[in-house]
């Protein structure tokens, strides 16, 4: 009788195990957070939801929808990860892409890493556990070692998040051109709209390749621009286009070397350090399926359990950043402040609203079904004894 009870226990965890991986595996591709803009120069009838945008674990996207106006017909919505990158560089703030560059750049790993915890801890029987983890982290460390420091690893890397890369750097080529001839303006115009269509044709396609391609185009401009000494082949890998889109974000308003160049080795050593503590970390995980009676065993469901907490701290700290981090060439001066986490604020004459979107919900649900799978295999555990090391 027993033993039937432990069996059912058994099955409805795994299921709970398996549900909470599918909505994790969902919340990555679903936006966690959204915020918007509104203010009186932004009226209601034309911006309905005012200057949005959405956070997604890979990338920041725009929140803006067509208008439906009998009034004005619109082909395609306001990119307003650009309106809102303007607006809020008049009061000295960096632009959204320079924050979370690493988070971005490592999210999918770290999503798949969490997932084979999960389905590590539930795997019936310490050869399976075993099995799960060394296939599972082998194939992430491979596909991650292959992304960061491979060449063309970026491909290996999710769309959206090439999209975005390529949708923040669409700055106006004016801001850029006022102190040349009217001549060479109207030819840097020319080619900025030439570029600025072809990254339009590459985001709308979806093409790896036509995003891989865009990217290295502009990476090889700007890289023709150092001095020779500095110069560093494309080899397409994360490391080399996260580092140099994270300082090209930097610098889109403020171009301050002696200012940005800082972070921007502070962020390529984090990458580096963060790649060998994940590799660590899944080794250390291996050990933690040998048995059940070990207090490790329970942190394979415990950490991927934290996933909402260690998102909306990972948000709130990003936002101090922004807040902390002004920069005087601003149009506008302000006292450091604390962005607006959840609910809604007031910055000048905007008002800032703050909110979960569909996949922080998604990962409060994971995080539910996994809570609920844990106390269904400790209660097993607990009953079962010794036995359970075989369960």
């Amino acid at each position: 009788m027993e033993q039937a009870s432990s069996s059912r226990r058994g099955i409805v965890y795994r299921v709970l195990v398996l549900i909470a991986i599918a909505l994790m595996g969902a919340a990555f591709f679903s936006p966690g957070w959204w915020v918007s803009l509104t203010a009186p120069n932004y009226p209601e009838a034309t911006f309905p939801q005012g200057i949005r945008i959405l956070f997604h674990m890979d990338s920041v996207q725009n929140g803006c929808i067509i208008r439906e106006s009998t009034e004005v017909v619109e082909t395609e919505a306001l990119d307003c990860v650009h309106e809102m990158d303007t607006i809020n560089h008049y009061v000295g703030m960096y632009p959204i892409a320079s924050g979370g560059p690493v988070e971005k750049a490592f999210s999918p790993f770290l999503f798949a890493f969490l997932g084979v915890m999960a389905l590590a801890f539930a795997a019936p029987g310490k050869k399976a556990r075993i099995g799960v983890s060394v296939l599972g982290y082998g194939g992430i460390a491979i596909w991650m070692s292959m992304a960061m420091y491979g060449d063309n690893g970026a491909r290996l890397h999710t769309t959206s998040y090439l999209n975005g890369m390529i949708v923040s750097l669409g700055q106006d080529a004016g801001d850029t051109n006022r102190n040349l001839a009217p001549i060479v303006q109207m030819l840097a115009q020319s080619l900025a709209d030439s570029e600025a269509q072809e990254a339009e044709a590459a985001s709308a396609s979806g093409d790896r390749d036509a995003l891989m391609d865009n990217l290295r185009r502009q990476y090889n401009i700007d890289n023709f621009k150092r001095p020779a000494d500095q110069q560093e082949d494309w080899n397409g890998s994360i490391m080399q286009v996260f580092k140099w889109h994270y300082a090209k974000s930097l610098a889109r308003w403020f171009n301050e070397p002696a200012r940005n160049d800082p972070l921007v080795n502070m962020m390529d050593s984090i990458a580096n350090v963060l790649f060998a503590v994940i590799i660590g970390a899944m080794v250390l995980m291996t050990f933690a399926a040998f048995s059940v009676r070990s207090l490790f065993y329970w942190i394979l469901v415990l950490v991927p359990m934290a996933l909402p907490v260690g998102f909306l701290a990972e948000y709130a700290a990003w936002l101090w950043w922004y807040g902390h981090s002004l920069n005087e060439m601003g149009a506008f001066t302000l006292k450091p402040f604390m962005p607006t986490v959840l609910g809604d604020g007031k910055v000048a004459q905007f008002t800032t609203h703050s909110y979960p979107a569909l996949g922080f919900f998604l990962m409060l649900g994971s995080s539910a079904a996994l809570l609920l799978a844990g106390l269904i295999r400790f209660k097993q555990v607990r009953l079962a004894g010794d036995t359970a090391a075989t369960m």
